[in-house]
């Protein structure tokens, strides 16, 4: 009950200063009809349940079983299979998150449906585990990340020269996919639990860019399609 009232209090928090301004304008600037004020409460009141009910999940599930995972699977010892798990837990978990869905949308758009959706999909999600599983070895090899964000973004401006425009914007955008309700909670999560057990030091700094190396993953991904369809 105590996680449910902080994530109560904290999704009223983010979501009353909106609906107050959305409401005033409606009824003050739009003069709205009663109908549309109507469905517009009821739809805020959908959301806020789901919000509620999905940070909730968040919490008390996906959040401890992705430190659970990190710390487990460094017990295997082998290098290999730790970035063999890292990656099939990026590319899953890249593959279920909302957020690729809307892109492939906006990839089908773009493309006028030369790509398809699961290409998309699939694409994005091994770009992240790829670059989940980079992760673990910056933190076993101790690499400093601004080193591998140098030549990784220097790789990416290098390839957009290569990337059809109207592709280059999207795939930048590809990047938030890793800022996803459920991608960046289980990745940060995982992070966590990874270098708890790999690392020496402190867990935290060490976990600091977990989400930021898997953010190049969608970039290169995307725009290797650009070049590929494009």
């Amino acid at each position: 009950m105590k996680v449910l009232k902080e994530i109560t209090l904290e999704v009223l928090q983010a979501v009353l200063p909106l609906t107050i301004v959305v409401f005033l304008l409606m009824i003050a600037v739009l003069s709205s009809p009663i109908e549309e004020v109507l469905q517009f409460l009821v739809g805020l009141i959908f959301v806020v349940l789901g919000l509620i009910f999905f940070l909730v999940g968040i919490r008390i599930g996906l959040l401890p079983m992705g430190e659970s995972i990190g710390n487990m699977i460094p017990q295997t010892q082998k290098l290999s299979l730790i970035l063999i798990y890292a990656f099939v837990l990026g590319f899953l978990v890249t593959a279920a998150e909302p957020d690729v869905r809307v892109l492939a949308s906006q990839i089908d758009m773009v493309s006028d449906g030369a790509i398809p959706n699961f290409i998309l999909i699939y694409t994005v999600a091994i770009g992240v585990g790829i670059f989940v599983a980079m992760s673990i070895i910056k933190i076993v090899f101790n690499i400093p990340l601004k080193y591998i964000l140098i030549v990784c973004y220097t790789g990416v401006f290098i390839l957009s020269i290569f990337t059809p425009v109207s592709f280059v914007p999207i795939s930048f955008d590809a990047g938030g996919v890793t800022t996803g309700p459920l991608t960046a909670p289980f990745i940060i999560a995982l992070g966590v639990g990874v270098t708890s057990v790999l690392s020496s030091k402190s867990g935290k700094p060490d976990n600091f860019g977990f989400v930021a190396l898997a953010s190049i993953g969608p970039v290169i991904g995307v725009m290797i399609l650009g070049v590929i369809y494009g």
